[in-house]
């Protein structure tokens, strides 16, 4: 009796769930089994042994669950990842790929997939994720992508693409991450960045030009490093208020630069090095005012301001930072007793300092630093502690700069 209850109860309350489950399982949609297909023979493998397509049976009477990097939604794919990283794959992306639409992530693994980015993939209107890197795609990025306004992540770095950055590309509603970086891209950034961005990488590019003056205050990780981009950098960074990474390195930026960046609650890692940088660095604030510690101290923390023409006295704004970077610049006077006890302490573990114009350093004789630390003050106007130094090679051999370079500072206590 029991056991005629539980068939009834089965009969009863299961039958909407095993119907879900027999659509799911049921052959897949044609027009998704062609695409497939033609995916299939437009890609080559480049194993010679093993193969990502050795599941796809095109006889197969369930696709969905059979075929390596699918995932279906009932009986339409939704989610087509190919290759993977120990089955990496050649050939080229057909325009045909447009016939899945119900496709919301398109992920490509590493590889030597070439030819154009299929401007159809914009017909897919529900894609949220396009994920192509790491391949030889040529070409443009198309235009036509302004209409994927569902797309959250697109990832089209380290390939070949040249031309500029379609505007439309950053004015997508749900755009969170666009990355960009290490291709061939020319011209200026878009003047609009409206989506709300937070990761932008476009580093390693040919873009030339200034900052946009409109910047979406939501990102948190920003590069633009290795590319031709000149002017201030007044233009659109002070309202990055969330902003934990800061890549502008290897431009042609110059003037001071902001205070407002020294004092984000959020940034770990500042990278500026290698601009047309001048200007003083801002004091460390009194107790009570916002400081730089709540977001450059504790582990991690970077700062290279490095190879730029930063003048002045060095204040105590970075203190704490863990691995900070000022060598070649024109830096002056003493170094503050606050960075020594830093080193000693452990809670920085590099200072470079070489190459500038210091006159010296509150060191007293026979004190040890840490395994760990690195410390670099050769090629200033001050005899260098060599027994705690630890220079990179690029340092250069010479501990001292020649008086005559120094006799602007020859008033100053020479320590």
């Amino acid at each position: 009796m029991a056991t005629f209850v539980l068939l009834v109860f089965i009969l009863l309350f299961t039958p909407p769930i095993l119907h879900s489950q027999q659509l799911q399982n049921s052959n897949m949609n044609p027009l998704d089994l062609n695409a497939l297909l033609s995916i299939k023979n437009s890609l080559t493998e480049i194993s010679p042994t093993n193969s990502f397509f050795s599941t796809w049976n095109l006889t197969a009477p369930n696709p969905c669950s059979s075929f390596s990097g699918v995932t279906c939604f009932f009986n339409r794919v939704s989610i087509l990842s190919l290759g993977t990283d120990s089955l990496p794959l050649a050939g080229s992306l057909p325009s045909s790929i447009s016939s899945l639409t119900e496709l919301t992530q398109l992920v490509l693994s590493p590889g030597i997939v070439t030819g154009s980015i299929p401007p159809e993939l914009a017909q897919l209107t529900k894609l949220r994720v396009i994920s192509l890197p790491n391949n030889r795609f040529t070409g443009i990025i198309p235009s036509a992508f302004s209409s994927l306004t569902n797309l959250h992540t697109l990832d089209l770095s380290h390939n070949q693409l040249a031309g500029s950055i379609p505007p439309s590309l950053t004015e997508l509603p749900q755009l969170r991450i666009l990355i960009l970086a290490s291709n061939s891209l020319t011209g200026y950034l878009p003047e609009n960045i409206s989506s709300p961005l937070l990761h932008l990488d476009l580093k390693n590019n040919e873009l030339t030009g200034p900052l946009p003056t409109s910047i979406p205050s939501s990102l948190r990780y920003f590069s633009l490093s290795q590319n031709r981009m000149w002017g201030p950098l007044t233009n659109g960074l002070e309202s990055l208020s969330e902003l934990e990474f800061l890549d502008l390195s290897m431009n042609q930026f110059i003037g001071p630069i902001p205070a407002q960046l020294f004092f984000r609650p959020t940034l770990s890692s500042l990278f500026l090095q290698r601009n047309n940088l001048s200007g003083g660095l801002p004091q460390r604030p009194k107790d009570g005012e916002p400081s730089i510690g709540s977001l450059l101290y504790g582990d991690g923390s970077i700062v290279d301001l490095s190879h730029n023409s930063i003048s002045g006295e060095l204040s105590t704004v970075f203190d704490g930072v863990e691995s900070l970077f000022l060598n070649n610049n024109r830096l002056m006077g003493k170094v503050p007793e606050e960075y020594v006890k830093s080193v000693y302490s452990g809670s920085t573990r590099t200072l470079y300092l070489q190459h500038n114009y210091f006159t010296g350093i509150p060191l007293e004789e026979g004190t040890v630093m840490p395994d760990t630390a690195s410390l670099c003050l050769s090629y200033n106007c001050m005899k260098p502690p060599v027994t705690v130094m630890n220079c990179p090679e690029n340092a250069g051999e010479e501990l001292s700069r020649p008086a005559g370079q120094c006799s602007v500072f020859k008033n100053d206590d020479s320590g």
